[in-house]
């Protein structure tokens, strides 16, 4: 089957907030923009616990100079997913979900951009210049250990409901794992927390920290710090703490190890990574191009293995940086297919 083709002055690959800002600012800019993701509009938001709660305020979520209205000081998932939404809405914005793309060939000012759509079909996007907004969430990091592959192991959470009375183990220290471990004890959920280091990480937001101490320090969450799992079995988890080997009985583990970028992706398009600086990408910090001509970094991507440096509130700006690059390469030539 013959690939179908569109061209666009730029083609943003990740439609979450950021990317949205990209093609917004290069739309407002005068031209042609496209959007395109594997999952939904936002689905790494999409996928979030869904009732989840953003450590920000709406003000720092905000793109496009559209205010984001919220009777709460720190937003929701759900309120997040429909700002967006009206935000793609109120722009038009050009956005082709659920295509994986495959690879890009090409060069700066004619880049194909090859994807399949979710039934195997293949797709060409034309593009004179190109943004990775891909984020991190998509790509967890593996234990890499024995049983790792059963279905009863998840790397995301999302609700819940479905262990209520079971043997559920959290593994990791930060953020996601202690807001797991509180809303799986707080429905009903046998809850272990196992850490590898000697406490809840210094990252942990100041109004969860209390909370997960308490309950781990009134024994209503078993918690293994300074441990590892290293087996899972379809009824147990083995662990090695410092007091030894411990084996729990367990039903499910969630495996809140954090997230990275795709740097195979990166690469396979030429993108050089610093590998003595946590492999950030080799880019421009003021225009955000890379060392490929034509192809731009926007968002968490642009900080390599340092996933805690750039969120919504920082990487929306990155749109503006590289729609003014654009204005001085582009100008009065935007295209017209």
């Amino acid at each position: 089957m013959s690939e179908r083709e569109t061209i666009a002055d730029l083609l943003v690959i990740g439609a979450g907030p950021t990317g949205m800002a990209c093609a917004i600012e290069a739309q407002r800019a005068g031209f042609r923009a496209m959007l395109v993701d594997k999952g939904c509009l936002c689905n790494s938001l999409f996928h979030y616990p869904s009732n989840m709660t953003f450590f920000t305020t709406p003000e720092l979520l905000e793109i496009g100079d559209i205010p984001f209205s919220s009777p709460n000081q720190k937003p929701n998932r759900n309120e997040a997913l429909e700002y967006y939404r009206k935000v793609a809405e109120h722009y038009k914005l050009d956005v082709r979900q659920y295509e994986t793309v495959n690879r890009v060939t090409g060069s700066d000012d004619d880049f194909t951009v090859h994807t399949t759509d979710r039934f195997g079909r293949p797709l060409a996007h034309r593009a004179r210049k190109l943004v990775i907004a891909t984020g991190y969430y998509d790509l967890p990091n593996y234990l890499n250990i024995p049983g790792e592959e059963l279905n009863k192991v998840f790397h995301y959470y999302h609700d819940p409901h479905p262990y209520y009375g079971l043997d559920v183990v959290v593994i990791g220290g930060k953020n996601s794992a202690a807001i797991a471990a509180l809303d799986l004890w707080r429905h009903g959920a046998r809850v272990t927390l196992v850490h590898r280091g000697p406490d809840m990480h210094r990252h942990v937001k100041y109004w969860i920290l209390p909370d997960i101490k308490n309950r781990i320090r009134n024994a209503e969450i078993a918690a293994h710090f300074s441990s590892n799992v290293t087996r899972i079995t379809e009824d147990a988890v083995t662990l090695a703490t410092p007091d030894g080997e411990v084996t729990l009985p367990n039903h499910f583990v969630f495996a809140l190890t954090g997230y990275r970028p795709d740097f195979e992706f990166l690469e396979a398009l030429g993108v050089k990574l610093d590998e003595a600086n946590d492999r950030c990408p080799v880019c421009n910090p003021v225009t955000l191009e890379s060392n490929v001509p034509g192809i731009y970094l926007a968002g968490v991507v642009i900080a390599g293995e340092r996933t805690n440096e750039i969120f919504i509130e920082n990487g929306r700006f990155h749109g503006r940086q590289i729609a003014e690059d654009l204005q001085a390469r582009l100008a009065n030539t935007t295209t017209t297919a």
